[in-house]
């Protein structure tokens, strides 16, 4: 019987038959189950997407892509650096149930369906739909996010835009590391960091010559290549032009040359990862690796820049998606088992749990929502400003909250979420990468002081944002008032001081504007539960200590 087939009673010389336990939570449609997804999709301007979104719901809720998601992290992918008769190969090689996996979210659009087909809400529609693949798998969601991610660095360079970006936007997705002539889809990954440098990327070693044109030939390595099957990859190095010493430098790799040419791309090893086991990231070498340079020589770090914040934004919708996967297995095991005569979820000290949970989850479904909605096409110079300061401070808090919420979930399954057999013990080990990529804690509440420092307006967006809800709850009015006090406090302080408020302050942010998305778009109960037990006195204690009175009940029906 493998871990998906559907057990049945065996009446006879068996010592006994299962009882007692939920079923398998396999064929259910996660977008219809998902009512706070539905309401907010619509809320951020995307109903339009809903049919989409549904056809996807059932997808990922089925028992083939369940167990497709299953078998792409007991098979993890292969490196082979040189084929049978000693010449470099340089291939990983992953197993089929992760090509389905990954095949299912580009057809439903979850890479670049916002670039390709612009319209309204089509940011937010995206969001959703990489929540949705993201919740039952996250490995794959990694060059799925780099690709859309990518988009806003490349689109600007023609020389490279002009053959990828058709490429990126197809939604026929092709595994095989073929020639670029012959290749109708791809899929971007990104090298930034190096042994020595880590998220100080200037301390990159990896040298660019010019060979005219646009084109460098590299020689260097990168510690940390996500996907690297990719069929191109953003890269960091330095580059010169002759003597001339250009600065660090963004550029574009592709894994193949014209006319079917391999770059020279060699993958020394494959990283053995705390998490997911379906998507490979690699420690890779260049040497005389031709590179394309993206935008501006000289101006790798602010040609990244955007594309940093849109990863930033999925590490949050990943986060929401893996808090939306523990809750809802949470959820579905509580409702399904009885334990002292009840079902657990009928039991007070559990519904307390689960209805913490669902705050949680949808707090961080709405931020995510809500900083999509801030990179719509149409996006105001305030949402702009908005979106420069919200995005890391949204990163920090949310993806600092995702290892402990999927520990809480896991615990709600008792010895069951704490076995393979279950989805949870994986989901525990992978939130944690959400908060190290694109920029730890250190660093992103460091980025929060940055763009304080150096965009005077993103302080002033964010104040107006809060000031949607003031008067409509008196703590949060209590609580915003004393962080925009701290925030002005801390951009006229000297840098020390400034760095070892950094956490509090970006803590504190983020707080305040997922306690005012609560306000404007969750049910008014679940938004004063949501504030009183984040912002009042009861803050900073575990999950299921709700303010006295709370309807815990009527919170967990509504998920």
């Amino acid at each position: 019987m493998t871990a998906f087939s559907r057990g049945q009673r065996v009446i006879g010389a068996a010592t006994h038959y299962v009882e007692n336990q939920a079923p398998w939570r396999v064929d259910v449609d996660e977008f219809a189950l998902n009512a706070p997804l539905v309401a907010a999709v619509d809320a951020f301007g995307a109903g339009w997407a809903t049919t989409a979104l549904g056809e996807a719901g059932a997808v990922v809720g089925s028992a083939r892509f369940q167990r497709d998601a299953h078998l792409a992290n007991v098979h993890p992918p292969v490196a082979y650096s040189h084929d049978r008769w000693g010449y470099r190969l340089d291939e990983v090689e992953y197993d089929p149930s992760y090509h389905r996996v990954i095949s299912e979210a580009v057809a439903g659009g979850a890479h670049t369906s916002a670039w390709a087909e612009p319209r309204v809400g089509a940011h937010t529609a995206r969001a959703a739909m990489f929540m949705l693949f993201a919740q039952v798998e996250p490995g794959h969601a990694c060059p799925v996010s780099m690709t859309h991610a990518a988009v806003a660095s490349i689109k600007d360079s023609p020389w490279i835009a002009g053959e990828w970006l058709p490429k990126m936007y197809s939604r026929e997705y092709e595994p095989r590391l073929l020639p670029n002539e012959d290749k109708r889809s791809a899929l971007i990954g990104m090298a930034m960091t190096e042994k020595q440098g880590g998220s100080d990327v200037r301390a990159g070693t990896t040298l660019g010559t010019s060979m005219g044109g646009h084109a460098y030939q590299l020689t260097g390595h990168k510690w940390f290549c996500s996907a690297p099957m990719s069929d191109g990859f953003l890269v960091l190095a330095h580059t010169r032009r002759g003597s001339t010493d250009e600065g660090l430098s963004c550029l574009f790799v592709p894994r193949t040359l014209p006319h079917g040419m391999r770059n020279v791309f060699r993958i020394q090893r494959l990283k053995d990862k705390l998490g997911n086991r379906a998507n490979a990231s690699a420690e890779v070498e260049f040497d005389g690796t031709v590179g394309l340079v993206v935008g501006e020589p000289g101006r790798g770090v602010r040609t990244i820049i955007e594309m940093v914040q849109r990863t930033r934004l999925d590490c949050v919708l990943g986060t929401a998606a893996g808090m939306r996967q523990s809750l809802a297995e949470a959820l579905w095991h509580a409702r399904g088992r009885e334990a002292f005569g009840a079902l657990l979820v009928d039991q007070p000290a559990m519904t307390a749990v689960l209805a913490d949970l669902a705050l949680e989850y949808e707090a961080a479904m709405l931020t995510g929502l809500r900083l999509a909605q801030l990179f719509e096409a149409e996006a105001s110079d305030r949402d702009v400003a908005l979106r420069r300061l919200a995005t890391p401070v949204s990163k920090y808090w949310v993806c600092k909250r995702g290892p402990h919420h999927a520990y809480e979930a896991l615990e709600c399954l008792g010895g069951n979420g704490y076995t393979e057999s279950f989805p949870l013990a994986r989901r525990y080990r992978e939130q944690p990468v959400m908060a190290i990529w694109e920029g730890s804690g250190n660093v992103i509440a460091l980025d929060v002081l940055r763009a304080l420092t150096r965009d005077a307006d993103s302080a002033d967006a964010f104040a107006d944002e809060l000031s949607s809800t003031k008067g409509l709850s008196p703590v949060l009015d209590a609580h915003a008032a004393r962080t925009l006090a701290l925030l002005s406090r801390l951009a006229g302080a000297d840098a020390s001081d400034a760095q070892s408020q950094a956490r509090r302050l970006t803590e504190d942010l983020a707080l305040a504007f997922q306690a005012s998305l609560m306000l404007r778009h969750a049910p008014s109960r679940d938004a004063d539960t949501f504030i009183r037990a984040r912002l009042g006195e009861d803050r900073g204690r575990q999950y299921g200590v709700l303010p006295a009175g709370t309807d815990a009940a009527a919170i967990v029906a509504r998920h």
